[in-house]
This record gives C-alpha cells, structure tokens and sequence, in this order.
C-alpha cells in the first residue's frame, strides 16, 4: 500500500465522521421546519432506492428481462400481493423472458 493510499484512508475516514457527528451536535433542539421533515423522512427509502434498483436490472443475463421483473414486482406490490408472491412473481418473470430472449 502506497502513502498516497493512507492519505485517501484518512481523507474517507474524516468525511465519514464529520458527517455523522455534526448533526449531533449542531442541532439540539427538535426540528421543527416541515420541509426538512420530509426530507430526513425519505432519505433512506431514496438510498435504498439508489442502491437496489441497479443491482435489481443488472443481477439477471439480460437487463430488459430484470427491467421486466421490476416493473411486474412494482405492479404486484401495489395490488396488495405479500413479500413472498411478489418474489415469485420477479423470479416467474425473469426466468420466462431470459428463456425467450
């Protein structure tokens, strides 16, 4: 490992911290502002978003058919369908489009 390694380290550990410490202690008091509210509210939906959708189009051979599934599991969800139907669902729909494709 090279200095320059240990300086990028440093540099990655310090903004890590300094982002989690300063909202501890900068804001003392209760968040009052709606807006901003909101915006703490769905930052971890977002970045789960962020970060499951990709691997979600990419985890399959052919992106259209996990493209496909995403759509198909979106649209069971929204009617109701449990956890389990709906994974049966993607993986239904993956594995017929990947036999055609």
């Amino acid at each position: 490992m090279t200095h320059n390694n240990y300086i990028y380290i440093a540099v990655m550990a310090l903004v890590s911290y300094t982002i989690r410490i300063l909202p501890l202690t900068l804001i003392r008091k209760p968040i009052k502002n709606r807006f901003i509210q909101s915006f703490l509210y769905y930052v971890p939906y977002v970045t789960l978003a962020v970060m499951t959708f990709p691997a979600i189009v990419n985890a399959t051979q052919n992106p259209a058919a996990g493209a496909m599934a995403l759509v198909a599991g979106i649209a069971a969800a929204w009617l109701g369908a449990s956890l389990f139907q709906v994974s049966v669902i993607c993986c239904a729909v993956v594995f017929v489009l990947e036999l055609f494709l």
